[in-house]
């Protein structure tokens, strides 16, 4: 049972994931005809597809989304397996938590590019095969702010920018779940450090009253 509880939580996560991408590629129109505001402009869903990484950012060969497709399978495991290991050493639960929120959104946004070209036809044109190559769905978009950036800010000065990232339920389980280690790795760690403190000092012991 120790196991499957964070695994059914990956679990959880992804379907939600993927309940709600279906949704709103069979409901919604893509862009800004089929936008529906939640919070006035600052939060609205916003169906749109990404080809590449977070961002939208592209790995510029034609096998770059292969590549990259490839590479978050072998992150999925290696997530997966990490879990597992941390499991077995008893670590702390909420970072058990977060590494299960991590690798059931790893997996969300595997799924939309290993499967969604087939499936969902959204592979970009020319794509070599529509296997690998399927386009990752979005739809929870924030207007966080836009507009020029001054001019006494180095190297960004001048510019405009416009900050308003679009997401899914798999990209804010990651980020959830990377923010959450992040804030709270001291309380995380230290109760790890002390239990193998602890451990240390039973075998110690144990050595010791053998002897």
């Amino acid at each position: 049972m120790k196991y499957y509880k964070y695994y059914l939580l990956s679990l959880g996560i992804i379907l939600l994931d993927q309940v709600v991408k279906l949704l709103v590629h069979f409901n919604m129109d893509m862009g800004m005809p089929g936008q529906i505001h939640v919070i006035g402009d600052f939060f609205k869903l916003y169906y749109l597809t990404n080809p590449g990484m977070a961002f939208g950012m592209k790995l510029g060969t034609e096998y770059g989304k292969l590549f990259l497709t490839l590479f978050r399978l072998v992150a999925m495991v290696g997530i997966g397996y990490y879990l597992y290991t941390l499991i077995n050493k008893g670590v702390h639960k909420g970072m058990l938590i977060c590494i299960a929120m991590i690798l059931g959104g790893a997996i969300g946004n595997v799924i939309d590019s290993t499967f969604y070209g087939v499936f969902l036809d959204n592979a970009p044109v020319g794509s070599p095969t529509p296997w690998f190559y399927g386009q990752v769905v979005d739809m929870f978009y924030v207007d966080i702010w836009e507009g020029h950036i001054p001019d006494w800010i180095p190297f960004m000065g001048g510019k405009y920018m416009s900050l308003w990232p679009v997401f899914n339920v798999a990209d804010a389980s990651i980020f959830v779940g990377v923010f959450a280690i992040l804030i709270f790795q001291k309380k995380f760690f230290h109760e790890e450090e002390e239990e193998e403190n602890q451990d240390s000092a039973v075998q110690t012991e144990t050595v010791e009253v053998e002897a």
